[in-house]
């Protein structure tokens, strides 16, 4: 089965009628002190620094990556132990009918389109570099190592930011989810019609250039948190935001100017 070059799995995707821009050849100084703002604000809320929750090897911080598309983290972490229990190499799942790594993960989203194409980037991991391993990456600057991860069809810039940071590798690279891309467009860092994907530069630029690999994880995972728990897609929770004086689309909703209004 064909995979469309460049983007993330994640099986069909409903029709966006807003387009994505490129990334800006500067970045707002004011932007950069928002971003800090946030995280500044953010971090006492949800502990930092946060634990990973992850301990993987590169090449199977891949496959997980791949079943979490679209997925909720308990359906694409069974399937994960489920795939593991029947292969316990990734070879065997290479060599494996299809149908039967459907069934294996049955639960994640689109497991019929999910199947073939974990095959087909398992494949060209090995065929490009001639072992079914990346922890080769680990020598590799972090922009050097996403680029070559994303020249394999059907890996984007949130698979390959997710591989180095949420791997045993530990890298400073910036994942960039759906949550994390809300609070992200709501609060004005980047503009309304930004895409996730081309938003990864936009935000890793407006963050430190020497911050560690644990800080941007912590401001990944801050901002996604924020998204699940106060900054919903739907019925955004305004009023008890901690953020709310740094959104413009919350005081709109809001009324309030950026004072915080109790419930």
């Amino acid at each position: 089965m064909p995979i469309a070059s460049g983007h993330d799995l994640a099986g069909p995707r409903p029709r966006r009628t807003r387009s994505s821009k490129s990334v800006p050849a500067a970045i707002d100084p004011a932007l950069t002190d928002k971003a800090l703002a946030i995280h500044a604000r953010l971090c006492p809320v949800y502990g930092c620094p946060i634990p990973y929750f992850h301990s993987l090897d590169p090449l199977s911080e891949l496959v997980s990556s791949l079943l979490s598309h679209r997925t909720r983290n308990a359906e694409s972490g069974r399937a994960f132990k489920a795939l593991r229990a029947r292969y316990p190499d990734w070879d065997r799942m290479l060599a494996a009918p299809v149908s039967e790594i459907e069934a294996t993960i049955a639960g994640v989203t689109w497991p019929e389109l999910k199947a073939p194409r974990l095959q087909a980037i398992l494949s060209a991991v090995q065929a490009r570099h001639g072992a079914l391993t990346l922890d080769f990456l680990k020598d590799m600057a972090v922009k050097e190592a996403r680029a070559w991860l994303e020249a394999i069809p059907g890996v984007g810039p949130k698979t390959s930011a997710a591989v180095l940071s949420f791997s045993i590798l530990r890298m400073p690279a910036l994942p960039v989810d759906s949550h994390h891309h809300r609070v992200a467009q709501r609060t004005g860092l980047i503009g309304p019609r930004v895409d996730v994907g081309p938003s990864h530069p936009i935000l890793r630029a407006q963050l430190p250039a020497d911050w560690s690999a644990q800080a941007l994880y912590d401001n990944h995972e801050v901002l996604m948190l924020h998204g699940q728990k106060v900054c919903h897609h739907r019925n955004p929770a305004c009023t008890r935001c901690v953020l709310l004086d740094l959104c413009p689309e919350g005081q709109g909703r809001t009324g309030t100017g950026g004072a915080i209004r109790e419930p």
